[in-house]
């Protein structure tokens, strides 16, 4: 009797009491992807030879196939207990660790599966990733180096090697790192995806555009791609064109905006007139400050509008907008249409020309304001013959944002902005390690402790005459709000500033300095001290 398995011809069966043969086919079932098949033959050999060092190893692979990491841990860590010196099941251990986002220990698993077998290319490159979740990119790369010396030819390595080259900012070798990692593997799709974001990052929009398309065309169903060029076509300003590929976030290994709701999706196709939609937040939330000034222009179609926000900004938004607000986690009862947020300029086919900018649309609860009012420094009727400015900044946003690295400033860079006219008033939730010297060096009045939602941070933006911010949330905030607006912009900065300009048409209060080629802090900070210099002796 015989058991088929797709593309691999016949597999016999195994004798019943053959630990061997049990193994054999669970490893053959593995590379077939039939996994509960696999993890049943692997379960058979180790209840026939239960210190089968291999059977173990093999039964961790199978259960990190399927996202079942803890489990699979503990197979691996069988493996080893039965076999101390298995170079390889120290190696898997190490993966499964890495996506349990344990990195320390992955770390040092890695290190022990290459004590034990210095040669194995894959261990040095598997550490090199490693290094990177753990933004250790100089050591990385040295990884990625010795798995590249052991096997020249080893496109994955030379692919990871760019992609720390590119976390290090160092442009011009990553090119050539991802251009040598295709013409190892011509059909490496990943590889012209991670070429298109290097040259997106230098504002080579048009080979960007041109090395997605490679990508797509090798591997047309890769989501991933398509998003990043919607982020392009934005970048440029071709709006039409972006927001129908900004779809395919939806199909994400993990989706953006896709929530499993029994109505219908809505992107505009219909009209629907006197029916109700429900618009759900997704992604962060100075995407939520920003999209949710469509609500209005849907109920100006006739359109009964619910929208979800996030529990920062319930509070705040739920007196504000002219549509229902609910929290994040209620869906309603009875709709007809749903549609993420972020869809809503695809449904109403906002164009470059035609961005909906009318502000303010946020704001702040007047009794909050008048608390606040009352918490800052100088005096609350303002009619001294001197009058100092208020001014909130802001330098640094969510650590885990992908983009942080390029967007925040450390407070001390920004020691020559902060002049001693003005009351200069942190808008900052929360501060990193080592920003607290500098509060207190600096004299900036800092009330994070005291800002319990975006409520009480838009009462107190309310309170300000200006604020100077990166590109965070509060600065979406601000900008709602129609409050005098100072962005300082990295160079490539996200695609709803666009490029080189120095305003925006979502936010007409705004004013953008931006980094230029030399991709420096320190060449936007005189600009923006200039200008407050005038704004001060205009007063």
């Amino acid at each position: 009797m015989s058991v088929r398995v797709s593309g691999y011809g016949y597999l016999a069966a195994p004798e019943a009491d053959n630990a061997e043969a049990h193994y054999r086919r669970g490893a053959e079932l593995r590379s077939c992807k039939r996994f509960d098949e696999a993890l049943a033959a692997f379960d058979r050999a180790i209840a026939l030879k239960s210190d089968y060092a291999e059977a173990h190893n093999g039964r961790g692979i199978v259960l990190a196939s399927v996202g079942r990491f803890d489990q699979a841990l503990v197979s691996l860590e069988s493996a080893i207990a039965v076999k101390p010196s298995y170079a390889e099941a120290y190696n898997n251990r190490g993966i499964v660790l890495q996506d349990l986002k344990r990195l320390d220990e992955a770390l040092a698993s890695f290190d022990k599966a290459i004590a034990l077998k210095p040669d194995n290319a894959q261990t040095h490159n598997n550490r090199g990733t490693a290094l990177q979740d753990l933004n250790r990119a100089h050591e990385a790369i040295a990884s990625f180096d010795a798995a590249i010396a052991l096997k020249p030819d080893y496109a994955e390595a030379t692919f990871n090697r760019a992609t720390a080259l590119h976390a290090l900012q160092r442009f011009a070798e990553a090119i050539a790192g991802f251009e040598k990692a295709i013409s190892l593997k011509p059909d490496y799709a990943d590889a012209y995806n991670n070429l298109g974001l290097v040259l997106q990052d230098l504002r080579r929009l048009e080979d960007a555009m041109a090395a997605y398309d490679k990508a797509i065309a090798l591997r047309p169903g890769l989501a991933g791609v398509y998003v990043n060029k919607s982020y392009c076509l934005l970048q440029m300003g071709r709006f039409a064109e972006g927001w129908r590929l900004h779809e395919w976030r939806t199909k994400l290994e993990t989706p953006v905006g896709n929530r499993s709701l029994p109505q219908a999706l809505w992107l505009g196709r219909e009209d629907i007139s006197g029916k109700t939609l429900f618009v759900h937040c997704e992604q962060g939330l100075g995407d939520t400050l920003q999209f949710c000034r469509y609500g209005k222009l849907l109920a100006a179609r006739g359109i009964q509008v619910m929208m979800s926000v996030q529990r920062p900004l319930y509070r705040l938004l739920k007196h504000c907008l002219d549509v229902q607000v609910l929290d994040q986690d209620e869906v309603p009862a009875a709709y007809d249409y749903h549609c993420p947020m972020m869809s809503l300029p695809l449904a109403l086919g906002t164009t470059l020309d035609a961005v909906p900018s009318e502000c303010p649309y946020i704001f702040a609860d007047p009794q909050l304001r008048r608390a606040w009012e009352n918490r800052l420094p100088g005096p609350a009727t303002r009619r001294d013959a001197v009058v100092r400015l208020r001014i909130g900044i802001v330098w640094s946003g969510n650590a885990e944002q992908k983009n942080d690295r390029n967007r925040s400033i450390g407070l001390a860079a920004l020691a020559p902005l902060l002049s001693a006219g003005p009351h200069w008033i942190s808008l900052q939730k929360d501060i990193r390690p080592g920003d607290e010297i500098f509060i207190r060096q600096l004299g900036i009045a800092h009330y994070g402790d005291q800002l319990d939602d975006l409520a009480d941070t838009a009462a107190l933006i309310d309170a300000l005459d200006l604020v100077i911010a990166v590109d965070t949330s509060v600065a979406h905030l601000v900008g709602a709000m129609g409050k005098p607006l100072w962005m300082m912009l990295a160079y490539c900065a996200d695609w709803r500033w666009l490029l080189d300009r120095d305003d925006t048409s979502w936010y007409p209060s705004a004013r953008l300095f931006r980094q230029d080629d030399e991709r420096s802090w320190q060449k936007v900070i005189p600009p923006v001290a200039a200008a407050l210099r005038d704004l001060l002796q205009s007063r």
